[in-house]
């Protein structure tokens, strides 16, 4: 195959590529609209060193309580701090804790739910049982007990979040498993002789791909939401990191008046943040599960 042949297999991919990407924001204008603005915070985050000015940390008590203006974008608070450049660097807080709280809940939660469904019997009643237990509790309740139990840290933040999202991840992917341990091309497997280990990794567990995705990025708000909250009471990430949730805690209540944007804009980043995710996993869900469609 000549080099000139590749470029254009190459050249007419990425503009296949490019007439599926403007097709689905046709058909799905607000997951368009969150996707775009998850890129917005993944690349803020990634690059924040560049996009501000400021240290989050540094402080300067001559700007303390400083209003949005040209040398302070955000205003600055009570400590002088920049609130564009915590809130910058905040994103890399919230991103880190909820993409890491979502794969590591996945994680345990594909294995335990793939596990549940195709070994069944006494296995599934004793995990379902527990899952039960589980979900009897709130998300924010049960992530509120696990972070006081381990304390605050990034960390601890992460595995606080991610163990209340197992048994909704578990549930999800053993229902799946039911109906395709069920599938003829299983009991081929079974037929030729393939080991219960094989047919579950190489043939169920690609075809749970799908709802993962859409049930993780549908999670993914609320982890961020859940991590902000609990930094609001405290027990989420620590000073001196950036937080959404520690940023309004140390203002909502005694500056709320004499200083609103120590409140408006932190809550606004939390706001758009959970309506981007939700809006893209919105449209994902409809992508990926033929019944949702039309």
């Amino acid at each position: 195959m000549s080099y000139s042949t590749e470029l254009t297999r190459a050249g007419a991919g990425a503009d296949s590529a490019w007439a599926k990407a403007r097709y689905y924001a046709r058909q799905y204008p607000l997951g368009a609209v969150g996707a775009l603005i998850m890129i917005v915070f993944v690349l803020t985050a990634i690059f924040a060193d560049a996009v501000t000015g400021f240290s989050p940390f540094s402080t300067n008590p001559t700007h303390s309580l400083a209003r949005p203006g040209t040398a302070h974008w955000m205003g600055a608070d009570v400590m002088g701090r920049d609130i564009f450049s915590r809130i910058v660097h905040g994103a890399r807080i919230s991103l880190a804790v909820g993409i890491g709280s979502t794969l590591l809940g996945g994680i345990f939660g594909v294995s335990i739910g793939i596990a549940s469904g195709y070994i069944g019997g006494w296995f599934d009643l004793i995990v379902q049982r527990v899952t039960d237990i589980m979900q009897a509790l709130p998300l924010l309740v049960l992530a509120l007990v696990m972070s006081a139990a381990l304390g605050p840290s990034l960390q601890n933040t992460i595995i606080s979040i991610s163990i209340p999202l197992i048994p909704y991840v578990a549930r999800v992917i053993r229902a799946n498993t039911l109906a395709l341990r069920e599938q003829a091309y299983i009991e081929a497997g079974h037929a030729i002789g393939l080991d219960d280990w094989r047919i579950a990794v190489r043939h169920i567990l690609p075809n749970t791909l799908a709802p993962l995705i859409v049930i993780s990025t549908a999670q993914l708000g609320s982890t961020i939401l859940t991590e902000a909250s609990l930094s609001f009471l405290g027990l989420g990430v620590p000073e001196p990191h950036p937080s959404w949730g520690r940023m309004l805690s140390e203002s909502a209540a005694e500056y709320m008046r004499t200083a609103p944007w120590l409140v408006i804009f932190p809550g606004l980043a939390i706001s758009l943040a959970v309506f981007g995710t939700n809006m893209l996993g919105d449209a994902l869900r409809d992508i990926l599960d033929p019944r949702q469609r039309g």
